[in-house]
């Protein structure tokens, strides 16, 4: 086995990244009935080659295969003059879970951040995510806040 590879998508990866794309949705509900409309992949997709975007997508690879996928952003903060990182997206293949790929794409995303200036990194996960919790607990701290949000 050779070793995991993170590295920045390429145009070249859309049909491999699409099904790791769709695990993701399905593993937080979107699928089916209410999968995410074909517009929304399309324009996500779109914007990690648009240089004038502030969002980001690296992938784990291995032996040519994709394990995982990460998606992150860049924005403003009012309580820093650095930008935060808000790694928004974070997924890895059913097989591939324990073997270091979450952590290898979350540290990925700590070093680019560090090269882009900002000034922290951060994420929100389902409560119900345990597993992904485990993990998040050794890499990161908890902030204690609680999200609320209104779809409009």
């Amino acid at each position: 086995m050779t070793a995991l590879v993170v590295r920045d998508i390429t145009a070249d990866d859309f049909e491999v990244w699409k099904p790791l794309w769709d695990g993701y949705n399905a593993f937080y509900g979107r699928s089916g009935e209410t999968a995410l409309p074909e517009a929304i992949t399309l324009s996500t997709w779109a914007r990690f080659f648009d240089p004038g975007e502030p969002v980001h997508a690296l992938v784990a690879e291995r032996d040519g295969q994709l394990l995982g996928l990460t998606h992150y952003l860049y924005h403003r903060s009012t309580t820093s003059i650095g930008n935060s990182c808000y790694l928004q997206d974070l997924y890895t293949v059913q097989a591939a879970r324990g073997m270091g790929v979450g952590r290898a794409l979350i540290e990925a995303v700590y070093e680019r951040a560090r090269l882009a200036g900002a000034s922290r990194v951060y994420w929100q996960t389902h409560e119900s995510n345990a597993t992904a919790m485990q993990l998040y607990d050794k890499v990161a701290e908890k902030s204690g806040f609680v999200v609320y949000r209104k779809p409009l």
